[in-house]
């Protein structure tokens, strides 16, 4: 059974996915000559299939989707006049609930937040966009991959913050899902206390993924038993315990680095041991490690002291509606530095034989090498209407 909508307005629209309802078509011919729009639809929590035809009969397109906070899947796709492509992509969709009495501790900047409403929402953004229809499918076959951890990983609401777990979503087909879990300011052991594990794991299924990056925030805790061949060690040890209960494969990511350099150009280590005691862990366990933290160490080092400066937030006052201050922040990338950074996680991802790198698109650009990045000007992102002035929880 089918249901067929058309929009009328493209500001906010909200659609339910009834429990009869197979899929929902949404035609959008009448919103090509519109600007940018977000269109919701109103779902359980799961994972859903998108199919999004695009192309116009009388001029050239070019179109990006992006969905729920801000996860990059149609980055800039050329359609000529007369041509028609489809694009199918899987999204995660969830609400805090993890049973009928538990649920995530979100923070009070998380209530506003796409990710964790009631609804799948689409992000239609590009220079030209031209999408003729969507197509959403409810799937339960696919292998989801659960993203925890702290503002390096986190969907980035507005802009001009962004993480790799946002931008590694656009290298995938729609055989594989990504769940992305993490929250700025998070810890491993805060991650595990918010009922953010819980609720990863309360929709994991055998042959799942669960990938953690943490030590930025674990650092800086001074509580008892705290340290990273401790706390941190348990907290990391807990997350590999309970995936393999239910028949999924952790993976650790290593800590991104800081832009911090010493005076011969080189990067300043600001991590301590957590990025050694997570190599640690992973080693004891067999876990499957990717070491992030050299990778941006030489992302950065080749982009230079200035020039790294474009894959962090540093912009000018004014350069943002309202912003009186310039942003001069070095943890957090911008959206041009966390797609680079998604390109370093999916090589370590190849190096290390991980089976669901079968499901990246054909065109990604295998082969990707940190020491040589992408020249910044071969980045186009169209931002989201968006703005945050105030940084992500964390440093």
């Amino acid at each position: 059974m089918k249901r067929i909508l058309t929009f009328l307005t493209f500001s906010f629209s909200q659609f339910l996915l009834s429990a009869y309802a197979q899929s929902i078509t949404l035609n959008l011919r009448d919103s090509l000559d519109r600007p940018d729009y977000y269109t919701s639809v109103q779902v359980p929590d799961g994972n859903y299939r998108v199919t999004v035809t695009l192309g116009h009969k009388k001029r050239p397109g070019s179109t990006t989707v992006r969905a729920e906070s801000r996860r990059l899947f149609i980055e800039n796709e050329a359609t000529k006049k007369g041509e028609t492509k489809t694009i199918s992509f899987l999204v995660n969709k969830r609400t805090p609930r993890i049973n009928d009495k538990e649920n995530v501790r979100i923070k009070e900047r998380e209530r506003t937040k796409l990710n964790w409403d009631d609804f799948l929402t689409l992000e239609v953004t590009g220079d030209r966009q031209v999408v003729q229809q969507i197509v959403i499918e409810r799937d339960t076959i696919a292998p989801t991959v659960f993203l925890c951890g702290n503002s390096t990983v986190v969907d980035q609401d507005d802009e001009p913050w962004a993480s790799w777990g946002q931008m590694v979503t656009r290298w995938f087909t729609d055989k594989v899902c990504f769940c992305n879990l993490a929250e700025s300011g998070e810890t491993a052991s805060t991650f595990i206390g918010a009922g953010r594990l819980k609720k990863g794991l309360s929709m994991m299924k055998r042959g799942d993924y669960i990938i953690m990056e943490f030590g930025h925030n674990d650092q800086k805790q001074k509580t008892p038993g705290s340290g990273a061949y401790y706390n941190f060690a348990t907290a990391l040890k807990t997350f590999v315990d309970e995936a393999r209960q239910r028949g999924a494969t952790p993976i650790f990511v290593t800590p991104t680095q800081r832009r911090s350099f010493d005076k011969d150009g080189r990067i300043r280590e600001t991590h301590a041991d957590y990025p050694e005691a997570m190599a640690w862990v992973a080693k004891r366990e067999g876990c499957t490690l990717i070491d992030l933290h050299q990778m941006t160490r030489e992302l950065f080092e080749a982009m230079g002291e200035e020039g790294s400066k474009r894959a962090f937030v540093h912009y000018p006052a004014g350069s943002y509606p309202g912003q009186t201050k310039a942003f001069a922040d070095n943890t957090h990338f911008n959206p041009y530095g966390a797609y680079q950074i998604a390109k370093c996680v999916i090589e370590g991802l190849i190096a290390q034989g991980v089976p669901f790198v079968q499901y990246l698109r054909p065109e990604y650009p295998r082969g990707y090498n940190p020491a040589h990045p992408d020249a910044i000007e071969s980045f186009h992102w169209t931002d989201s209407k968006h703005v945050d002035l105030v940084k992500p929880d964390g440093n």
